[in-house]
């Protein structure tokens, strides 16, 4: 049975997308089966693998508010091993359109019931919001991975993503974990940004991965090429910490089982 992890902070720019797809490229790589949920309406996880969301025949959102199969809503990558239910603009609506449902934070959960048995990992790339939806992710998710950037004002807004995290705990999901904390468009050159570390690893210790992700260009290039940096560049900085990512992830789940 697959795991379920969220991406979630509802600050935007923080990295959220680019991890979903490039972590989810460096676990496929390594031989899991890797679905990707993008749950964003700006679509930018399925247009950084390659489609376009304007063509894409069926969405998460059909899956979520006309409750479309899910396994026929999902599609291949440019990454084997790698499928995604790709996004669409028109989720926006979702958020009203599931407001009157007695079942509103649930119905990713059914969604994704269909499928967890077929792959190893299921990452849904979350909004950068605390709406409907994200809740919907959030109840759906085993763990969240939260992306931390590595900049001025990075703690703040957490301790809201926090508080949503315990609500969801106490009446939604009771077994929902923190996977870890991920400091992202990192500088090692910037006092500012090892202090940063610091503060993180004082605040939350052991729940802030070992990997952190380093500001790279090719990061920033891969996605208008339509390709994950593992293709895009191997030998960059921000592929060969994303694979480090991949692997700190699976070996921590080696260890709980």
């Amino acid at each position: 049975m697959g795991k379920i992890i969220a991406i979630a902070n509802q600050k935007g720019g923080v990295g959220k997308t680019t991890t979903a797809f490039n972590l989810g490229s460096c676990l496929a790589a390594d031989g899991k089966r890797v679905l990707l949920v993008d749950a964003d309406p700006q679509a930018n996880a399925t247009s950084g693998l390659g489609i376009d969301p304007a063509t894409s025949e069926v969405s998460v959102y059909e899956c979520l508010v006309d409750e479309y199969p899910s396994k026929e809503a999902v599609i291949k990558t440019c990454v084997e091993g790698l499928e995604i239910i790709p996004s669409r603009i028109d989720l926006v609506g979702a958020e009203v359109e599931l407001m009157n449902r007695p079942d509103r934070d649930r119905v990713l959960s059914k969604v994704l019931s269909q499928l967890k048995d077929e792959y190893d990992y299921i990452l849904i790339d979350c909004s950068p919001s605390l709406g409907v939806i994200t809740v919907n992710a959030l109840t759906a998710a085993d763990s969240v991975i939260i992306p931390v950037q590595a900049e001025y004002f990075a703690l703040e807004g957490i301790s809201q993503l926090l508080n949503t995290i315990r609500i969801i705990k106490s009446r939604l999901k009771p077994t929902l974990e923190i996977e870890g904390f991920l400091l992202t468009m990192y500088d090692a050159r910037l006092r500012l940004a090892n202090q940063i570390y610091e503060e993180l690893k004082g605040h939350f210790g052991d729940m802030v991965f070992k990997t952190v992700i380093p500001r790279n260009i090719k990061l920033s290039e891969s996605p208008s090429h339509g390709l994950p940096v593992i293709l895009y560049d191997p030998d960059s900085r921000g592929a060969i910490a994303y694979c480090q990512l991949s692997r700190e992830l699976v070996m921590k789940h080696r260890k709980k089982k």
